[in-house]
């Protein structure tokens, strides 16, 4: 395997998505953080934000709807709007299907401490396995279900339910190049975001199209949950969806610390990841987060762990020289991988010969490699296809 070219400043590699390196050898996600911080004007914008919440406060049902899984940052971007603003929020979970015990004790402690209305939708089950097996034949992705019902339900309930202001949390800014700090004031969660971030390039339409036979028959209702709202249905309602993260400078280590102080929120354990870089939060509410960041790094030759370790670097809380023992934590197998393994109805070596084809150069990943991943606390809770392997 070549030498992967890094970040001399933070350490993400040539294979992270979106990535560039100037003369100097730092990515662009760096130059991007750097201009957060010296050259944004996070007054105005925060006064942006305060003309926005006041043009839709109180004129309909809801002042605003918050889209809301119960990790770190939706959480935080809840209890802001809450406590700075004092809204009246609607708050709405699409629930992949994958929660983990303590996510579901800290909503129901968020929701009661600040009081607010939540609607949490759970989908067809035997729909969503369709979709992340397609999804991960085409494009070694099994998340689609996922990020387009969370990117599109809370959507549809705003055009439904006549709430046009949509307040989402962390900006892809922070952590891609997709946007950036620079070039975008406002980064709205649109359809061009959708269609560029979220969907892998297939639509509802194209995915009832893959998994509905002849033999059998998907009835294309089921899609609805995953079915961005159309242009027309949301200028009728003048749908505004935003990242508040775009107009108070996002901090989500200072956003958790936040957090746990004022509503008791919880950390956890992430699969995969050494103990003093999880204590921020990250991910926790998918217990299939373990076996996506592992199909990730058998792919781009990183994970989670580099992921965190860039954003501490960024942010002045840890050096390269410090990271450098971390690294060697990637790329370990975790227990999640059965799992996965049983819904998809694939085998380790199918599984291996999907991934291999779309390997990111100059990487290439060592399946000879037997290392295992702790086995997380809750992975007897975890829900099994077949019960006896509990």
């Amino acid at each position: 395997m070549s030498q992967l070219k890094k970040c001399s400043c933070c350490g993400l590699p040539e294979t992270y998505e979106t990535i560039e390196f100037d003369d100097d050898g730092v990515c662009n996600i760096c130059r991007s953080t750097q201009y957060k911080k010296k050259s944004v004007n996070w007054e105005d914008r925060k006064k942006k934000f305060d003309q926005i919440v006041e043009t839709y406060r109180g004129k309909y049902d809801y002042d605003c709807i918050v889209p809301f899984s119960g990790g770190k940052d939706s959480t935080f971007q809840l209890y802001y709007l809450c406590t700075t603003y004092k809204i009246k929020p609607l708050v709405i979970r699409f629930n992949h299907g994958f929660l983990r015990p303590i996510i579901r004790r800290n909503t129901e402690r968020t929701l009661k401490k600040l009081g607010v209305d939540f609607i949490e939708f759970t989908p067809n089950w035997k729909i969503v396995k369709l979709l992340m097996r397609e999804s991960f034949m085409r494009k070694t992705d099994f998340c689609w279900h996922c990020h387009c019902g969370i990117y599109s339900y809370p959507l549809r309930l705003a055009v439904k339910l006549n709430v046009p202001l949509v307040v989402w949390g962390e900006p892809l800014s922070e952590i891609s190049a997709y946007y950036d700090y620079k070039k975008d004031d406002i980064e709205y969660e649109d359809e061009e975001k959708f269609n560029m971030c979220r969907n892998l390039g297939i639509s509802a339409d194209d995915m009832h199209g893959m998994i509905s036979t002849p033999e059998h028959p998907v009835d294309r209702r089921d899609l609805l949950p995953y079915t961005y709202p159309s242009a027309k249905e949301l200028r009728a309602v003048g749908v505004m969806s935003i990242c508040l993260g775009s107009f108070i400078p996002w901090d989500y280590i200072k956003n958790t610390a936040l957090i746990k102080k004022e509503l008791g929120w919880e950390s956890d354990v992430l699969e995969g990841v050494p103990e003093e870089l999880h204590q921020s939060g990250e991910k926790i509410e998918c217990f299939m987060q373990g076996a996506r960041d592992y199909v990730k790094y058998c792919k781009r030759g990183y994970s989670r762990i580099t992921q965190m370790i860039a954003f501490h670097i960024r942010n002045g809380r840890m050096t390269l020289e410090e990271a450098a023992s971390y690294y060697d934590s990637e790329g370990r197998k975790p227990p999640s991988l059965q799992i996965l393994l049983e819904y998809l109805g694939l085998t380790e070596k199918e599984f291996k010969e999907i991934v291999q084809k779309t390997e990111v150069s100059p990487f290439h990943h060592d399946y000879s490699r037997q290392d295992i991943a702790e086995q997380a606390w809750d992975f007897e809770h975890w829900y099994r296809e077949d019960n006896r392997k509990k």
